[in-house]
């Protein structure tokens, strides 16, 4: 599966942004789903994943409450909906495929990762 992202931009402290993230090749939806950030200076984090069906989500607890992952299976696609942006949710946002839920939210054994598309929080 190929990944690519979109949405990424700037927005103020405090505003929205949702991102996507397309897929192309066979068998999306029998792919778990993540999305992780890299911050200039930093290593690459775990932001959020969701299950093959949608059924499932999990997200690591910087983001927990203000960012929702989803799926559309019929179109290829997972999302991230971003709210109360903060400065320091300023990164490079990657989205990631893995073949079992439980490799996403311990990173690992990843399969396919996008180029990223990079998110700008000005305070």
């Amino acid at each position: 599966v190929q990944l690519v992202e979109s949405g990424g931009g700037l927005v103020q402290a405090g505003g929205s942004l949702r991102l996507s993230c397309a897929a192309s090749g066979r068998g999306f939806s029998d792919y778990a789903m993540g999305w992780f950030r890299q911050a200039p200076g930093k290593e690459r984090e775990f932001v959020a994943a969701i299950n093959w069906s949608g059924g499932r989500t999990y997200y690591a607890d910087s983001v927990k409450g203000r960012f929702t992952i989803s799926r559309d299976n019929a179109e290829n696609t997972v999302y991230l909906q971003m709210n109360s942006l903060k400065p320091e949710d300023t990164a490079v946002y990657y989205c990631a495929a893995a073949a079992a839920f439980s490799d996403m939210i311990r990173s690992n054994a990843l399969d396919a990762w996008g180029q990223g598309t990079l998110v700008t929080v000005s305070s």
